[in-house]
């Protein structure tokens, strides 16, 4: 709940100079003409010129210019360096604070926290410490003289709760992760395509690898230094609807491929890949844009490095990302397939409009 929602409640944050309620909302003084945050230490406005704005666009619309002492409009910049010490503990800390108390730390409202936390990232801040707790265990599975071992080696303080949701963190059970997958059933088929061989390759929830090669036996090779322990059949006839729709898909590019797909990866993987799909069909982005879009606008190397790990070609679609002098980068599949790719889905995105 907002605690700042009521006209009351922002009056005393602004009263008292609050910083925790920077980014809840901002104010603005008529005699003024400037909007200010709640933590300005300018001299106190009288109550009757005050006006309150949910947020700065609302104060600009309203007619007034932004304090030059809070600067109350360079929200993105505070924000993005707010997410990334919020991020920065999270990573280094061996027991994670809960949500007020991180946020405490960081000298802001947990509501506002968490609100900006989830618009720079795309997810809330106990996802984002899910995600690393997942990429810890994932790390210590195979090393650990156990799983009850890797499990609260990585975090967790009950295994229930990673068997519960095994599937949506792992892809499968932490016993079966350990050993490289076995016991897990992984369906695939290798067909021809006009970009050659075409591996697609899924479990019982969905599609989790789509790969091209020139021999099948790189594509087998793919699969199984990926899933070493796991039984690997032929396709069965839900998966042959899917390589069907895949297929299709490379022959007569459409806005997006339609299938399940079953992707794992840490959290920032999961921000960047949420990112490449959210790229328009026919357009491109440089991993510069990528990085700005999820709030580390420094980060375009490490985006390069998720759309590398990217195991689910076209679903998610990493061949849209080229560098930012617009020329193409390498791709996990091959430059030439990238282009090919590229100016498909530009040549059906200028036909369907």
């Amino acid at each position: 709940m907002n605690p700042y929602a009521t006209e009351s409640s922002r009056w005393q944050a602004v009263a008292g100079c609050n910083p925790e309620a920077d980014g809840s909302f901002v104010y603005g003084v008529r005699t003024t003409g400037v909007f200010c945050r709640p933590s300005c230490a300018s001299r106190r406005p009288k109550r009757e010129n005050v006006q309150f704005y949910s947020n700065v666009k609302e104060a600009i619309e309203a007619g007034y210019r932004a304090c030059k002492r809070c600067r109350p409009a360079d929200e993105s910049d505070r924000h993005s360096e707010l997410v990334r010490r919020a991020c920065e503990i999270l990573e280094n800390s061996e027991q994670a604070p809960d949500l007020k108390t991180l946020a405490a730390d960081l000298g802001v409202s947990p509501y506002h926290f968490h609100r900006v936390f989830r618009k720079k990232l795309g997810v809330t801040p106990l996802e984002y410490l899910e995600s690393l707790r997942t990429q810890r265990l994932q790390a210590s599975l195979p090393q650990s003289a156990s799983v009850a071992e890797a499990i609260y080696a990585s975090g967790y303080g009950s295994g229930s709760r990673v068997y519960a949701d095994a599937s949506q963190r792992l892809g499968m059970t932490p016993g079966k992760y350990r050993r490289g997958g076995e016991g897990e059933l992984i369906r695939y088929g290798i067909v021809p395509s006009r970009l050659g061989l075409l591996l697609v390759a899924g479990t019982a929830r969905g599609v989790c690898t789509i790969a091209f090669a020139d021999e099948d036996e790189e594509l087998e090779d793919l699969l199984k230094e990926r899933f070493p322990k796991a039984t690997l059949e032929p396709v069965d006839t839900q998966l042959d609807a899917w390589i069907r729709k895949t297929v299709a898909y490379v022959d007569q590019p459409q806005a997006s491929l339609e299938i399940p797909i079953d992707v794992h990866g840490t959290a920032f993987q999961q921000r960047v890949w949420k990112a490449l799909r959210d790229i328009p069909f026919g357009k491109t982005a440089s991993y510069t844009d990528i990085a700005e879009q999820i709030g580390q606008p420094t980060g375009a190397r490490a985006v390069a490095g998720a759309c590398a790990a990217n195991r689910i070609a076209l679903a998610i679609p990493c061949h849209r990302v080229i560098r930012s002098d617009g020329s193409l980068s390498g791709y996990r599949w091959g430059v030439e397939r990238k282009r090919v790719l590229l100016e498909a889905e530009r040549a059906a995105s200028d036909h369907d409009s």
